[in-house]
């Protein structure tokens, strides 16, 4: 599923970021060939670099490639490594869960009961926002996974 998933991110990325690159290309062809700035182009941009970002965000977690400070790490045994290891994935998922699933819920039910839009495009900031809840669940999701294999690797060095 970890493998579906991560191939649907990553075409997911690919689709928002060409929705972003055709939205910036028209505003500034409407800009300076038409001399009419068309007022969506800026918003949509800005929506999908939120969306890209945030899946982005998960597609890295999902790989398990994002940055990270192996300096102390390096001088551990393999069995305190896997424990590090352990440790960081639980602390990833408590502030993925209490970040983005948990604030990220609320802020986009406090958004659709006040029924907040977006200035040009007239969609409800709700959905834009929606993404925090998605991506989060999905980073935990990645996470849990990621702990199951380090169990496992950890039995196996006992």
């Amino acid at each position: 599923m970890s493998k579906k998933l991560n191939w649907f991110l990553e075409w997911l990325v690919v689709l928002l970021v060409t929705v972003m690159l055709f939205s910036v290309l028209w505003g500034v062809c409407s800009r300076y060939l038409l001399a009419d700035q068309s007022s969506w182009t800026d918003e949509l941009a800005r929506f999908m670099l939120i969306w890209v970002s945030l899946f982005g965000a998960v597609y890295i977690s999902g790989r398990n490639t994002h940055i990270t400070i192996d300096l102390l790490p390096k001088s551990f045994s393999v069995k305190t490594k896997l424990k590090l290891d352990l440790v960081v994935q639980v602390i990833i998922m408590l502030f993925t869960a209490a970040i983005f699933v948990i604030g990220g819920g609320r802020y986009v039910y406090v958004s659709f009961k006040l029924e907040q839009t977006s200035a040009a495009l007239g969609l409800p900031i709700g959905f834009v926002y929606l993404v925090l809840p998605i991506s989060g669940l999905m980073i935990i999701y990645f996470k849990s996974e990621q702990m199951r294999q380090t169990l496992q690797e950890l039995k196996a060095n006992r």
